[in-house]
């Protein structure tokens, strides 16, 4: 199910997106550190699995900063910023609330965005993902 890709301007940096299906419900899928949304799509177990979503939302696709198709950054941009693409995309297609899939280091973004903008987040799903990135002392009482 390839779809087009298409680019959405997040403070001057082109974020590439595609949408797949025309459900009801938007579902942002955000993965973790390394995507490219066009090659995803020949792995056959991920094109099921994106079919398999599309078949009853608007699935949205996109490639963060500095991976896959969109633009390359110089510097490793903040959880904040990143989330803000996340937005950037939002506003692109149109989607003025979502639910949203968070893969890994994605479901933290994922988390901070619907934090951010409770309105705009009709629900939270975190696969593989982590409260935090450092180790913390474990307090036992």
């Amino acid at each position: 199910m390839q779809t087009e890709t298409r680019y959405a301007d997040s403070g001057g940096v082109n974020i590439a997106y595609q949408t797949m299906g025309e459900g009801p419900q938007d579902l942002v899928l955000v993965h973790g550190w390394a995507s490219n949304i066009e090659i995803y799509q020949e792995e056959p177990a991920f094109a099921r699995f994106v079919a398999r979503l599309a078949s009853f939302t608007r699935l949205i696709l996109f490639d963060k900063r500095g991976t896959g198709l969109s633009d390359r950054v110089s510097d490793m941009p903040s959880l904040e910023v990143r989330m803000d693409d996340v937005r950037a995309v939002m506003d692109a297609v149109g989607s003025e609330r979502a639910a949203l899939f968070g893969v890994s280091e994605g479901g933290t973004m994922c988390a901070l965005f619907s934090a951010t903008y409770p309105q705009r987040t009709t629900a939270l799903i975190m696969c593989g993902s982590f409260p935090r990135r450092i180790r913390a002392a474990i307090l036992l009482a």
